[in-house]
């Protein structure tokens, strides 16, 4: 059990540099980066190949991709309304992007949302974008007056949610995925053989779609939110 613990806490300790490059004494680029960059480049790639030859008559697997974009477009319309239409790339992208990375635990590797920088550059960006969108909404002086909102006792509390919406975000993605790693890591060890195969589906599958989805639902509503102009 020794071993266990020991194992358990140099995974939520230590950030694995996959290489180093040899410049300015020596950049050390996190394994989660260059996941993130396999990641990137399956997709690119996948959407070069799946767009091509597609016809006025689709097949099984146009319908399959033009279902999965509709269903993409409906969802976010239905939140952020037809003014919102603008966001969806964004939050389409940022869905993929999720789900895949916290599936590749299924091919061996180590999830990025592990790592707290990228749940926090996620969050990050995320929240500029919604403080962006209430801008352009609602313009500067609107947006400024929107902290008064619903009486001005409440400007500290809206100001202070600049910092709570995107540490919310980053801390959920980041905890239930290094929790599910965790508890996948600890069955792995206990019991390896046939055990681990159920719980794996539930904790890297479904749970980390589940994550994804909670995201990019959660971002939306600020972005509604920020764009509302009653």
């Amino acid at each position: 059990m020794e071993g266990i613990a020991s194992e358990m806490y140099n995974l939520l300790n230590e950030t694995k540099i996959a290489f180093t490059v040899p410049i300015f004494g020596g950049i050390p680029i996190p394994e989660s980066v260059v996941v993130t960059w396999g990641i990137m480049a399956v997709v690119v790639l996948f959407c070069a190949i799946f767009v091509r030859g597609f016809d006025i008559m689709p097949g099984r697997l146009q319908t399959a991709i033009e279902m999965f974009v509709g269903w993409i477009y409906d969802f976010f319309t239905g939140i952020l309304g037809e003014k919102g239409k603008r966001y969806i790339p964004y939050l389409g992208t940022v869905l993929i992007y999720i789900g895949c990375a916290n599936i590749v635990g299924l091919f061996g590797l180590t999830p990025p949302t592990k790592d707290l920088n990228v749940t926090a550059g996620l969050a990050i960006m995320s929240i500029v974008l919604v403080e962006a969108a209430g801008i352009r909404a609602k313009g500067a002086r609107g947006w400024l007056k929107s902290f008064k909102s619903p009486m001005p006792v409440m400007l500290p509390f809206n100001i202070l949610e600049l910092v709570i919406k995107p540490l919310s975000l980053c801390m959920r993605l980041f905890g239930n995925v290094l929790g599910a790693f965790v508890i996948m890591e600890l069955i792995k060890a206990v019991v390896p053989l046939i055990v681990p195969l159920p719980f794996s589906f539930y904790f890297d599958i479904f749970d980390g779609l589940l994550q994804a989805y909670v995201f990019v639902f959660l971002t939306a509503l600020y972005i509604s939110e920020a764009m509302d102009t009653e």
